[in-house]
């Protein structure tokens, strides 16, 4: 005797970095003694050590439960209940099995005509070998071989061309029936409950379960207008679990569930000294290394595609959607908003020609919302509409946090080097290997007529720096032109260039790198 099944739909959902919590909530109407219920369905997905259920009214209490999982396979053909649109794609599909079975056919056919042209050629062979002629009947045969195999070939193409239209069709339909109706689960899944209530009446089960295949990220929205920001903050989420999560509670949690809870298995590590060879006392060897410095504009990091973890600044956080939540069981990205702030913008023109000719406005907003800003993409809006895609690092509440906007594509940057090597000391003296390396930056800002007022850019370029005595870098302040304007521990060095409409100005950084006679790989 099968069971009854109760409806049990999520309610909340607490999406995690990898994975989900749900909840849910049904109504019960529960009679005296013990009883057996059926739930669902829940999404095959759920994790069955993670079941928890509370039943509350009418003195009841669950004495077991437990997820069942039955496999039910799709038909092949056509179905009963089918809609008239799965309905017209098996009716193509039976077309064009029928179209590719009659080229087939087809086909087989001109074959065995090419084979018994070739038989009968070779009769023509033999026979006028063996003075045996019979051109009356050789000409007749070939003539009528000749006229079926024409007659072939057009049909073979027509139904080349028809079973191509109907393999079109087939895919336009199949597509059509993918998006307009969801495929049946072919495993599903029930809890099963078996209760005790002490009386009869109502009562409330809510269960709570993790599951898989359903996850979020932050994305934020920038609207820059009027000298202020208006900074939108939303959930991404994507889940695949089956279901769909309709009106639901939810939750977004930066914690990861799944971190692995126990310490790491220790390894032998043995530590040796030995004596340096005299070879190894001469030489100190060095490498040139590249350094990615987490900066804004031209010199940001490139946007990958892959999808990044969640970046919380190494606490948990937890935030909640203001309103209730529907979330589509398809896999695809979803965005939920959570909230939005507006702030004054500080606005500064940037350029870093060593890694591109452009010139990026940086938009400098305070976060005035009572929770941080996680790292995450941001879609860059100005009052012309949407003006490219950015990135967002972990901000703090109150802190200040930077967007790069494409600049004015006004401005142009031309960067040349120049490089020159010699010595300097006396051998056997402490004689050291001078390199000394000229950048000109020429920027050229280029107006409409009628265009006025000063700009200031802000460039960038930078400096080797040292991590060891034998290796020198310094910088010639009296060489550059003009003097740069800050340079920090990173090699970083700034001028702030105010340009007038139509005008050009050329930047000098000149800087030497002195090694040691000692010094290999440099």
């Amino acid at each position: 005797m099968s069971l009854p099944v109760v409806p049990l739909p999520v309610t909340a959902v607490t999406c995690l970095e990898d994975r989900s919590q749900l909840e849910r909530t049904a109504h019960l109407e529960l009679a005296a003694g013990v009883q057996r219920l059926r739930l669902g369905p829940l999404t095959p997905l759920a994790v069955d050590h993670s079941l928890r259920t509370e039943l509350a009214g009418a003195g009841a209490r669950v004495l077991d439960a437990r997820l069942t999982r039955s496999w039910t396979p799709r038909p092949v053909g056509p179905a009963p209940d089918d809609s008239p649109l799965r309905e017209r794609l098996h009716a193509a599909r039976a077309a064009l099995r029928a179209a590719v079975a009659d080229q087939q056919r087809t086909t087989a056919r001109l074959g065995l005509l090419d084979q018994l042209a070739e038989e009968l050629l070779r009769e023509v062979a033999e026979g006028t070998g063996l003075d045996q002629p019979e051109p009356r009947r050789w000409a007749a045969e070939l003539d009528r071989i000749s006229t079926e195999q024409d007659e072939l070939a057009e049909r073979a193409r027509a139904l080349e061309s028809h079973r191509h239209e109907l393999a079109l069709e087939e895919a336009e339909l199949d597509r059509a029936v993918e998006s307009a109706e969801p495929p049946e689960p072919e495993l599903r899944c029930y809890l099963d409950l078996t209760v005790r209530a002490e009386q009869p009446g109502p009562a409330v089960l809510t269960v709570g379960h993790l599951t898989a295949c359903a996850l979020w990220r932050p994305a934020y929205r920038a609207v820059l207008g009027g000298g202020a920001v208006r900074l939108a903050t939303d959930a991404v989420v994507w889940q695949a679990t089956g279901e769909d999560w309709t009106g639901v509670r939810l939750t977004l949690s930066t914690a990861r569930s799944m971190l692995a809870a126990e310490p790491p298995v220790l390894q032998e590590d043995r530590l040796t000294l030995r004596e340096l060879s005299s070879a190894e006392r001469r030489t100190v060897e060095v490498e040139l290394r590249e350094e990615e410095i987490r900066t804004l504009g031209p010199a940001g990091p490139e946007q990958g595609e892959e999808l990044p973890g969640l970046d919380d600044g190494g606490e948990v956080r937890v935030l909640h959607a203001p309103a209730p939540a529907t979330v589509p069981g398809d896999g695809r990205a979803h965005r939920v908003p959570l909230g939005w702030f507006d702030a004054a913008a500080a606005v500064e023109l940037v350029a870093a020609p060593e890694l591109s000719p452009l010139v990026s406005e940086v938009v400098s907003v305070r976060n005035t919302a009572s929770v941080p800003l996680l790292a995450g993409p941001v879609e860059l809006v100005r009052g012309s509409g949407y003006v490219g895609r950015g990135e967002l690092r972990y901000t703090a509440p109150g802190a200040v946090a930077e967007l790069a906007f494409p600049g004015s594509d006004e401005y142009r940057l031309l960067r040349e080097t120049t490089e020159e090597e010699g010595t300097a000391g006396l051998p056997g003296t402490g004689r050291r290997t001078v390199r000394t390396r000229t950048v000109q930056v020429h920027v050229t800002r280029l107006c409409a007529p009628g265009t006025t007022g000063e700009q200031t850019v802000v460039l960038r370029e930078r400096i080797p720096v040292s991590e060891v005595s034998a290796v020198e870098v310094r910088l010639h302040e009296q060489s550059c032109d003009p003097r740069p304007d800050a340079v920090d521990a990173e090699g970083i060095v700034r001028w702030e260039l105010p340009l007038a409409p139509n005008t050009r100005r050329t930047v000098t950084l000149v800087y030497e790198v002195s090694a040691s006679a000692k010094v290999a790989g440099l």
